[in-house]
């Protein structure tokens, strides 16, 4: 199934390209587009090109031609190492010792509307939320007989795509323009303010959760949206309500993350298995991952960004008995992204979460130096059937196979959990600590470090240790405010080493100087 639809976003990134060009500001290829769209087997290559822009970073693999003029494949023309470079290195759980344009901003908090990875995530958002725009517009009344209710799914599936893209949105940039498939091609697109943006969200998908607007959660294609998926953006969103709209809305965080957990999902017996280059199967975790294959859907971001980025040729054979191997050979082991000593504080001895090596969990004196700070392997291009004596390796010993977990069911657990102490209704705290306890037992093998009782806290602290490096560090602390505030200090925070807070106006990022000179209609985020 992996293979399947892997093979299809690869193939059409380089067939649809005609036809997705900058569709909200110039008229699409009509001619190309009927084309597209005349048969159900185009339709579905059109929906997998939506797909693709979170894969892949360009049209011809890992460098050449990129999705957007002016980014660069080999730094911001990928999704998910935008969004993490956002998400992740401004926090405790990791520090870039490169200096790179746009990094040292990231590393301190010290954003501004200029910057090369801030360009690109703004941009790759916008560029889904067209592809979305232009699928939703093309597809609309036409007949596809009796395929008709297959494409009514991808209709829906498009529809999340997009919401998903608003939501990273939302939460990084607060106010960013908006369009729809309704609004004519080449305007300029109005600005949307916060809630109304989370109160659209929230409509598409409950709009698709009340209609049947997708498969059954776990009755799709591996790699597909499904309800499971919209009841988990659902909860995600109702985690966040406060931030984006001045409102909580705890009691339907509630709902929608149990929802999900009745599902049938499962945790993983294994953590570490979780994110290895096998993890598309035997996986009753995952919801919805960003699927890649080293063959197929190579990009320098994604996974193999995720596993270079924090891998160093020394630790490959000096700590070979706990990570057996990083699986890549070839442009491997970039050595750049360490963690940062107060986010390892929080692991006890013996939690199997903890996947670091290095000498020194300090950043010390000199944050750009490679012996300081520990380094992770949680993500590696072997397989769960590996062993120290012999690795099993990914297809592909340049990038990676391993699928990034958009969504998995120990979030929704966590999720629960907070909604509950935090006040929510139709929950049970009981319920709430079973959940909690749950991870801790996968993490450390027994119920020897469960709990009583929680504090949200006790949930922030968790989801560091269980969720970290796959894009939720930003969101989390913000949520808490503690991440400009001096309420929790790190190593380096603020571009000093004791740390220190900073302005709140850093919770959100700037909208990209040059979307502000293009569209008139755009106002800068307050004090950038």
């Amino acid at each position: 199934m992996k293979k399947n639809i892997i093979y299809i976003i690869t193939v059409v990134a380089i067939a649809l390209t005609s036809c997705f060009d900058d569709l909200d500001r110039f008229p699409a290829n009509d001619t190309t587009s009927e084309v597209v769209y005349s048969t159900f087997d185009g339709t579905k290559e059109a929906l997998a090109k939506i797909y693709g822009a979170y894969t892949l970073s360009g049209q011809v693999g890992p460098g050449g031609k990129p999705d957007i003029v002016g980014l660069r494949e080999d730094q911001n023309a990928d999704f998910l190492r935008n969004w993490f470079n956002h998400q992740e290195t401004p926090t405790d759980e990791a520090h870039c010792r490169w200096n790179d344009a746009g990094i040292p901003e990231l590393n301190y908090i010290k954003f501004t509307p200029t910057a090369s990875f801030t360009i690109g995530l703004y941009d790759k958002c916008i560029l889904q939320v067209m592809y979305a725009n232009d699928f939703l517009r093309n597809t609309d009344g036409r007949d596809y007989g009796a395929q008709q209710d297959e494409v009514n799914y991808f209709r829906g599936e498009a529809r999340f795509l997009r919401a998903f893209a608003y939501w990273v949105l939302i939460d990084n940039f607060g106010n960013p323009p908006f369009v729809t498939e309704k609004d004519d091609l080449g305007i300029l697109p109005d600005q949307i303010q916060r809630a109304d943006l989370f109160k659209y969200i929230e409509d598409e998908l409950l709009d698709l959760a009340n209609n049947q607007g997708v498969k059954e959660a776990r009755a799709n294609e591996y790699g597909r949206a499904d309800m499971g998926a919209v009841w988990a953006l659902l909860a995600r969103i109702y985690l966040n309500a406060e931030v984006y709209t001045g409102t909580a809305r705890w009691t339907e965080a509630i709902t929608y993350s149990k929802k999900v957990i009745d599902a049938g999902y499962d945790l993983h017996k294994n953590y570490e298995h979780l994110f290895l280059a096998d993890n598309n199967v035997n996986n009753p975790e995952m919801i919805l991952p960003i699927a890649y294959d080293g063959q197929s859907s190579r990009v320098n971001g994604g996974v193999t960004f995720l596993i270079n980025g924090g891998s160093r040729d020394e630790y490959q054979v000096k700590y070979a008995d706990k990570l057996i191997h990083y699986g890549i050979f070839s442009n491997a082991n970039w050595s750049g992204y360490m963690v940062r000593k107060q986010f390892i504080d929080k692991f006890d001895e013996g939690d199997k979460r903890f996947l670091f090596v290095g000498e020194n969990p300090s950043l010390g004196s000199d944050p750009s130096d490679k012996d300081n700070g520990l380094q992770t392997y949680k993500y590696r291009n072997i397989t769960s059937a590996s062993t120290k004596d012999k690795p099993v390796y990914g297809s592909d010993i340049t990038f990676a196979d391993n699928d990034f977990p958009l969504f998995r069911l120990a979030e929704q657990y966590l999720i629960y959990a907070e909604a509950v102490v935090r006040g929510g209704t139709g929950g049970s705290m009981d319920l709430a600590v079973e959940y909690f306890n749950k991870l801790r037992e996968r993490a450390f093998g027994n119920q020897s470090k469960n709990v009583a009782n929680l504090t949200a806290q006790d949930i922030l602290d968790e989801r560091a240790r269980e969720l970290y490096w796959e894009c939720f560090r930003r969101t989390d602390l913000i949520r808490y405010n503690q991440f400009t505030s001096s309420a929790y200090i790190w190593e380096w925070k603020g571009g000093v080493k004791e740390g220190r807070a900073v302005s709140d106006h850093y919770n959100l990022f700037p909208l990209p100087s040059q979307d502000l000179l293009a569209n008139p209609k755009l106002k800068q985020n307050d004090k950038y």
